[in-house]
């Protein structure tokens, strides 16, 4: 018996209830018993730390009205309470049913069977396990028979293909007699608990509840119910229509589809609707065959990776021929369609009962009992849409993907590059798409949410910002000046610490270009900047019998030339590659360098080489190689507010996990952090691998059976004592970057506690005091400016009143200028503020880091910490292709702390590069 909601009958205990206690006598006086005699004093439990309100709103910044993505909700039905019952769909037999998008249907249906036994009720169903109505249902217990006809049958053999039971002449005399396909479910509807509606008034007057988020939960699936009683294509809260006008090519066989993405917030000027234009990725529908072609890039059909094809096709709907019948692909057959043989049941020619069976081929079948022509099949594999044990095939060219499935694999640079410059949208473009879609989905007249009294405005919200003024920046020679616009330059300027590239050499892994003037215009446009850059060592070009050698072979080579030439380890590696994106050689020669010798190195591929070009490629240089191309005014002189004063370290953590549908790839860790306090622009990583796809860093402290702290943060408190004078820090400030709201209590409770950890162990009576703010950029909140909608809102705009949390302390802030599209701007939460900053200097603080970013002249769109946390993961993930890795590969073995799963570490980067800034 399946177990709902946490009960489970096997456990049930009520007949072995202990016997109720003795009755006490009137003229007896209980005595209070002694707690030190009769047991051990429980531990007190440590407080669970919960996130800070806002203490208050900003005011500095020139004021400005925008205009934003939220539309007003009013709410009338308030007294009213949702009910929440746990859905149980089962066959005739008592089978679960599993298979996706049926649940829908069946429900629909029992509506329609039972309307009246069911109150006439209106219903908010997910689509998997929960329904939620207003008001209960009338009947204590809720169990119904469905039947819905015209199934798509499974038993293949009923629509003439090959694999069944039955004869296709069988099967189609039975059809003949019985029009329609039917199947009986039993669905059960198990009361599980009540959500009073009060609670989103509750939350907005900053009472924040559990029942809010169930609340709020419960219309965003009425949302997903309104759009999926549309035919669209459901991805978490976005919708997407099939509408050839939305999809856009982006190659390999993937369109990119756009939609729409919906969700109820609670904010401080009540409750929004906040709408926003999303994209996936989906098939492009159509033959199978075309499909493949397209995304393996081969030329035709006899080329393909049949390998790559079953583990790109296998799940994918498709509708085979020639009944049209929708399937889901299993796999492929083992041999080609000519080859490939099944049991075929044929009935004698008399009027008996005798059946005989007759081993034949898919394509034979196909061909003279269906009298189907098959041009191309004969040699190719079948599609099987069968059971693992009872096989059906198909002939691949009767087999056409359906529309709207969504494709869950990994891009191409190229692809993700298409598919982000044709789904960006000017700010104007994208107000008119999002008035749009609020008309064609006229929530208004959906039956549950005019069942909760809920209307919705169809006006923008209007908002009041700020626009900060851009920090002034210190650069060589004394001189300074203010960014314009977010962005600056270099002409006719000097970096501010500029370094000497000496000891170095050019490595070329077959890349076409003209070396000597690269090294010449290197040398001449690092001396304008105040680079010195003496002539190199030597310049080393692959051997051409490496070049189709394996990456690690190239590398391994490259480096025995070099060891055999120079006289002796250089500083810096100049390393030309032949293609700027996904080269196999980066990794490798990566991890070469950086940990087994310890050389900074960068990485170019020269196409297009100016003046431009090459400061780029200095600014990463000089920060690689320890020099400062600018500073923030303020880092020098000590007024930055709480920090210039009080010894503080900034960190800056990300977590990057493996691509989509790779659950065995280990996740990356990072976590920078600054160094030679007072200054906040300069910094340096530590980098840990732990299981796949957990967002929780596990590594921040690690101790061991020596007693020792392996732990990233040890590592990095004791980097800070060592550069800023022997301080340690009084104030650490943490930026967090990737978590969702629902992680917010992991971030502060689990987190943060392994941090203090840390910092007990190296000191017991050292107790700083702890800021932590998450950034969020995987938001849909947007702005436009009210009086000029074709411009992106000016860097520096800052929001944090009216589409703000009622109760909690968060921010938005678009610090960079949005050149291309509509600005996305980063939504900072503040969860802990030991250290007490003002609205106004934590944001002032905010925008000044997104000035001190060493690789470009732009302000970015966050913290330049994390921006700097995620480069550190990416590149040092690099390190180690996973997918060929193993625990004999890694040069440190280890285990995750989540699970007791073995994921092998990352090399350890070389002591001479592991305080620089080699992500840069």
């Amino acid at each position: 018996m399946e177990s709902h909601e946490g009960f489970d009958p096997e456990s049930d205990t009520t007949d072995v209830l202990p016997p109720p206690p003795l009755e006490i006598p009137p003229n007896v006086v209980p005595i209070k018993a002694d707690g030190e005699q009769s047991s051990p004093p429980k531990k007190a439990a440590k407080p669970k730390r919960v996130p800070v309100t806002r203490p208050g709103l900003a005011k500095r910044g020139q004021p400005i009205t925008l205009l934003t993505n939220h539309f007003r909700v009013a709410v009338r039905n308030v007294d009213d309470c949702f009910y929440h019952y746990s859905v149980s769909l089962k066959y005739e037999d008592n089978r679960p049913v599993d298979g996706k998008g049926i649940g829908r249907r069946v429900i629909d249906k029992l509506q329609q069977t039972y309307d009246t036994e069911l109150g006439n009720k209106d219903f908010a169903y997910d689509g998997e396990k929960s329904l939620f109505t207003i008001g209960a249902l009338p009947q204590v217990n809720n169990e119904f028979t469905v039947v819905l006809e015209d199934m798509g049958s499974g038993r293949t053999a009923g629509n003439g293909s090959p694999g069944g039971n039955d004869s296709p002449g069988e099967s189609d005399r039975k059809r003949q007699r019985r029009p329609y396909q039917t199947k009986t479910f039993k669905v059960e509807l198990s009361f599980a608990t009540k959500i009073p509606m009060q609670s989103i008034a509750m939350a907005l007057r900053g009472q924040d509840t559990e029942n809010c988020q169930e609340a709020l939960r419960v219309l965003d699936i009425i949302l997903r119910q309104h759009s999926a009683k549309q035919g669209c294509l459901l991805v978490r809260q976005s919708f997407f229509q099939n509408n050839p006008s939305n999809f856009t090519e982006i190659g390999g066989g993937v369109l990119g589809c756009r939609g729409f993405h919906s969700s109820f917030r609670p904010t401080q000027g009540g409750l929004s609707l906040n709408i926003d234009v999303s994209t996936t990725m989906i098939v492009k529908p159509g033959p199978v065959v075309d499909f493949l072609i397209a995304n393996q890039n081969v030329r035709d059909p006899y080329s393909i990776d049949w390998a790559k094809a079953k583990r790109m096709l296998k799940n994918l709907r498709i509708k085979a021929g020639p009944s049209n019948t929708e399937f889901k692909i299993v796999g492929l057959s083992d041999l080609p369609c000519d080859q490939q043989k099944f049991a075929l049941k044929q009935r004698g020619s008399g009027n008996g009962d005798d059946i005989h069976t007759t081993e034949i081929t898919v394509y034979e079948y196909f061909v003279k009992y269906r009298h189907i022509e098959l041009r191309y099949s004969a040699d190719l594999p079948c599609i099987n849409v069968g059971k693992p044990k009872r096989p059906t095939y198909f002939p691949i060219e009767l087999c056409t993907l359906v529309s709207l499935q969504r494709y869950t694999k990994a891009l191409t640079n190229l692809q993700r590059a298409s598919l982000v410059e044709k789904s960006r949208q000017k700010p104007k473009e994208r107000m008119d798409v999002l008035t749009g879609a609020l008309r064609y989905n006229n929530y208004d007249a959906d039956p549950m949410l005019r069942a909760c009294g809920i209307s919705i405005n169809t006006q923008f919200t209007q908002v009041d910002g700020r626009v900060l003024p851009a920090p002034k920046l210190k650069v060589g020679n004394g001189d300074f000046f203010i960014p314009m616009r977010g962005r600056w330059n270099f002409n006719n300027k000097k970096l501010i610490e500029p370094t000497t590239v000496d000891r170095w050499a050019v490595v070329n892994f077959s890349a076409r270009c003209d070396i000597r003037n690269l090294i010449r215009d290197l040398i001449k446009c690092g001396s304008m900047k105040g680079i010195t850059i003496e002539q190199p060592f030597d310049v080393f070009e692959e051997n051409p019998s490496m070049r189709r050698a394996l990456p690690a072979a190239r590398v391994e080579d490259m480096f025995e030339r070099i060891k055999s030439k120079l006289p002796g380890a250089p500083r810096f590696l100049l390393c030309l590659l032949p293609e700027r994106k996904n080269s196999d050689v980066y990794g490798p020669w990566k991890r070469k360098c950086l940990s087994e010798f310890g050389i900074v190195t960068q990485c170019i591929a020269p196409t297009r080489v100016n003046d431009q070009y090459l400061t780029n490629v200095l600014l990463k240089i000089n920060a690689k190689l320890g020099g400062m191309n600018s500073l923030l005014h303020i880092e020098d002189s000590p007024t930055i507010p709480f920090v210039s004063k009080t010894p503080t370290i900034i960190l800056g953590m990300d977590v990057s996990h493996g691509s989509p549908g790779r659950s065995d790839v280990p996740s990356i860790a990072a976590v920078v952090s600054s160094r030679e306090w007072p200054r906040i622009s300069k910094y340096r990583a530590s980098v840990r691998t732990q299981s796949p796809k957990v967002e929780m860093v596990d590594n921040l402290y690690k101790p061991v059976p020596d007693g020792e702290d392996e732990g990233i943060i040890r590592e990095l408190l004791i980097d800070f004592y060592t550069s800023s004078a022997k301080r340690k820090p009084d104030q650490i400030i943490i930026f967090r970057d990737g978590v969702s709201e629902s992680q917010f209590n992991q971030v502060l409770n689990i987190e943060l506690d392994q941090i203090i950890e840390a910092c007990k162990y190296l000191d017991e009576k050292w107790s700083p005091k702890f800021t932590v703010i998450i950034a969020q950029k995987n938001h849909h909140t947007k702005f436009f400016q009210s009086n000029n909608p074709q411009e992106n809102v000016p860097p520096g705009t800052v929001v944090d009143s009216k589409i703000c949390h009622p109760r909690n302390y968060d921010f938005y802030m678009c610090s960079h200028a949005g050149m291309i599209g509509t600005t996305r701007p980063t939504h900072y939460h503040v969860l802990h503020d030991e250290i007490g900053f003002t609205a106004d200097d934590l944001q002032e603080l905010v925008h000044s880091l997104s000035y001190v970013y060493q690789r470009s002249t732009t302000a970015i769109s966050v913290v330049a910490p994390i921006c700097y946390a995620h480069l550190a993961a990416t590149q040092v993930g690099q390190f180690i292709k996973f997918d060929e890795m193993s625990d004999t590969s890694s040069s440190h073995g280890g285990f995750s702390a989540a699970g007791g799963c073995p994921v092998p570490e990352l090399p350890r980067l070389h002591d001479k590069v592991c305080n620089s800034m080699f992500f840069c």
